[in-house]
């Protein structure tokens, strides 16, 4: 199949994966390569002031849903 459908206007690249964590993070900068993008840096905005504390005051934990515990 790669002999017949690699071709220079749509290529085909193969991951040496012999070291896993070495593989995925080589593909992941290869792809990321071929993205063209221009900085989207922001420029720096002034904040106003922050206004005094009111005292926030957390309700109850029996009245609050949480999200379930999965992995410890």
């Amino acid at each position: 199949m790669m002999a017949y459908t690699d071709i220079k206007q749509s290529p085909w690249y193969v991951v040496n994966a012999d070291n896993k964590k070495r593989a995925r993070l080589n593909c992941i900068r290869h792809l990321l390569k071929q993205i063209r993008y221009k900085d989207l840096t922001p420029k720096p905005i002034q904040l106003p002031r922050r206004p005094p504390d009111k005292g926030y005051v957390r309700p109850p934990i029996t009245k609050q849903t949480f999200v379930p515990d999965y992995y410890d």
